[in-house]
């Protein structure tokens, strides 16, 4: 019998039967190069789906001033700004006998209305332009070269010292993988705040027209801006990608810091719902998931706080999202000449019974260490006692007594039978 069952074979067909099981190329190409490239191509539609998620070319605002949704905040929008100037031209009227400053403030307010309806009309072409702008920056200067984290793993899963290792390729896997959910999660939160603020434009900019007061104006400005450029926080982990260049294990990693960034995004990006949203997911994993590693990404990315109270004392607090909207509002409120009373600085139940929980986590966290202290001093040898010193034999002075103002103290009179002393 032959040593080689191939060898009965004659013709094309002892080429296919050489051929190693599973492989579908040409001869003499085996089922481990074929994998490796579909490893690489799996891992990089992974890399292009996060990177479409977190900074995506199409917003889900509208990009017209005449879209379906946008209309009727326009309409409603410049019919304020209308509404308030009326109001503005018939105050001016009634107080004319003031002169020169109430027709500098209808002069002002005639401006600012039109500026405001011509704000109104631009704002969704140019969010949408700059959210363009943003992820084509995005694009080029987080995976442009291998100098970057997405970069960097494209190139490792070619050339890393452990690019045969199955089980580094399975832990860079899960680690794009969940970077998908987090990115997910991004998407989701930032395509929304981005369509509320662009829906509230109109009527945010009709404040405008009361005369130029611009602090509600600069509020949203600076919320949108913050929801647009949020993609930009994971460039904080490119200077560490020199370090992390040709290991797979380092890249996820830094992937994973990735992540705890993205929800950092969520929570302090995405205002008023981004808190809620990865308090929800910080829950969801640390029900699901039983590894501490999760549970510190999670908790690094939505920490614990509490609401600012009237107090010096306690912990560092942060504003909660229904704080933050209050204070927004009051903005909007001042804009428009209403005034709105603050929001009381007290806890509200929920951070109240959280504080009170905490302090009394400490409180026996504190005990059992003052128990284990006492524990170990009871047990401890006592140490042997010093050798006893001899007592001291001289006789202790007495108290020296005070002179006496009138003179030397009288010397008392000698016992019966003792010869007076000189």
């Amino acid at each position: 019998m032959a040593s080689d069952p191939c060898d009965a074979i004659k013709g094309p067909g002892k080429a296919y039967c050489e051929r190693d099981p599973g492989s579908n190329g040409p001869p003499g190409t085996g089922s481990t190069g074929g994998a490796s490239d579909h490893v690489r191509t799996l891992a990089d539609s992974l890399i292009k789906k996060i990177d479409g998620l977190i900074a995506p070319k199409d917003a889900w605002a509208p990009s017209r001033s005449d879209s379906t949704l946008y209309e009727p905040f326009l309409w409603l929008g410049q019919h304020l700004a209308v509404a308030i100037f009326v109001c503005v031209v018939v105050v001016c009227a009634l107080t004319a006998w003031q002169g020169t400053p109430r027709l500098k403030q209808m002069g002002a307010s005639t401006g600012w209305t039109l500026a405001a309806v011509a704000a109104m009309a631009s704002v969704p072409g140019a969010v949408m332009l700059l959210n363009k702008a943003v992820s084509s920056a995005f694009t080029a200067a987080f995976s442009s070269n291998e100098s970057t984290l997405f970069g960097a793993i494209s190139d490792d899963m070619q050339h890393a010292a452990d690019s045969g290792n199955p089980l580094a390729i399975l832990i860079i896997f899960s680690a794009l993988v969940v970077a998908l959910a987090f990115a997910a999660l991004v998407f989701m939160t930032r395509q929304l705040g981005i369509l509320a603020f662009v829906c509230m434009a109109p009527p945010v900019l009709a404040s405008l027209a009361r005369g130029g007061d611009t602090s509600a104006v600069k509020t949203w400005a600076m919320r949108l801006l913050g929801l647009t450029f949020a993609p930009f926080a994971l460039l904080l982990v490119s200077p560490f990608v020199e370090l992390a260049k040709g290991s797979l294990v380092v890249d996820a990693v830094l992937l994973i810091a990735a992540d705890a960034l993205m929800l950092r995004m969520i929570f302090h990006g995405v205002p008023y719902f981004g808190p809620k949203v990865a308090r929800a997911a910080r829950s969801y994993v640390e029900s699901r998931i039983p590894s501490p590693l999760a549970h510190a990404v999670v908790r690094a990315g939505v920490p614990d706080f509490y609401e600012k109270e009237n107090t010096p004392r306690g912990p560092r607090t942060v504003n909660t999202p229904g704080r933050a909207l209050s204070q927004d509002r009051g903005v909007l409120f001042a804009a428009y000449g209403l005034n709105k009373p603050d929001r009381s600085g007290r806890l509200t139940t929920a951070s109240a019974v959280a504080k009170e929980q905490r302090d009394k986590r400490e409180t026996a966290a504190r005990r059992q260490q003052l128990r284990e202290v006492r524990e170990q001093y009871r047990t401890t040898p006592q140490q042997a006692a010093a050798p006893a010193t001899q007592p001291d034999t001289a006789p202790t002075p007495g108290p020296v007594p005070a002179p006496s103002p009138q003179g030397p103290a009288a010397t008392p009179p000698p016992a019966s039978g003792q010869p007076n002393t000189p």
